[in-house]
């Protein structure tokens, strides 16, 4: 039996055993596969990198464990970011699945970098979807009265001078659903307010129509973009090891289905020349 015959009867244990150390290994060893910036994760990127010092965003990070692996290192980069530029940042969701998550991820992208009150806070969780949003339209302290632990909004700096959207610079939404289009819906198109949205890499090609029509000024989608923007603040997290292993395992699984159609095609000339002869 020639060698591209032995590939056809491959045991495809082997296979499964080749992609698990395609995917692991970079893990534990990181590679540095180059990553290409993409328009409308730089257009997020520099938003927030313009804003001056003592402006205000609004981060909705809607998502719950499920979505972590995309969307913690994005909430991460992005919050570190808008931390080191001095920008005070207010935290929330409307998911409450994710309550906790929120508060967990603000407090470790703050480390050495910012002071809880003073220059983020977390609100917590809001029920009611859109009605929320409309209502924070008018008043954010009539929605929310107290953060996520108890603390009068009155008592908190970072809510100083803050009232409504017109006071928000800028409005992220991190989510694994749907709640980007609630926020253009009741928050962008009547507030005028900007949105920029970060989602899962499934549901991202969704909103490219928001962003090609401008009612999103950026799009941050999925593990890739988290990627991209964790280079553009130059701090290398779980993103980029992410993609590392991602694209490990997508160039062993090209190379695999390459060397199977060559076996394939060069065993059924060799049988063709048998039958003729």
């Amino acid at each position: 039996m020639g060698f591209w015959e032995k590939i056809g009867s491959f045991d495809r244990r082997y296979i499964f055993i080749l992609i698990a150390l395609t995917v692991i290994v970079p893990l534990l060893i990181p590679i540095g596969m180059p990553i290409t910036i993409t328009k409308e994760v730089k257009s997020v990127y520099d938003y927030i990198d313009e804003l001056p010092p003592g402006s205000a965003i609004l981060v909705s990070m809607d998502f719950d464990p499920a979505a972590l692996a995309e969307l913690y290192p994005m909430s991460i980069a992005v919050l570190k970011h808008a931390y080191t530029k001095k920008v005070r940042v207010i935290g929330m969701t409307l998911w409450i699945t994710g309550t906790s998550l929120g508060d967990i991820i603000m407090r470790e992208a703050a480390e050495g970098i910012a002071e809880q009150d003073k220059d983020y806070t977390y609100l917590g969780f809001v029920p009611s979807g859109a009605m929320a949003i409309m209502r924070m339209g008018e008043d954010i302290t009539a929605v929310f009265k107290t953060d996520y632990n108890q603390k009068p909004i009155s008592q908190i700096p970072a809510m100083r001078g803050i009232k409504n959207y017109k006071d928000i610079s800028l409005i992220i939404d991190l989510a694994a659903g749907s709640t980007p289009e609630a926020w253009i819906a009741y928050a962008g198109s009547p507030h005028k307010v900007p949105i920029a949205a970060g989602v899962t890499a499934v549901s991202a090609v969704g909103y490219y129509p928001y962003l090609n029509a401008g009612q999103i000024v950026g799009l941050i989608g999925g593990m890739k973009g988290a990627a991209e923007y964790e280079k553009l603040v130059q701090a290398r997290g779980r993103a980029s090891i992410g993609m590392d292993s991602q694209s490990m395992a997508h160039l062993a699984i090209i190379l695999l289905i390459i060397i199977a159609n060559i076996s394939y095609f060069v065993v059924r000339r060799k049988s063709r020349r048998v039958e003729e002869t």
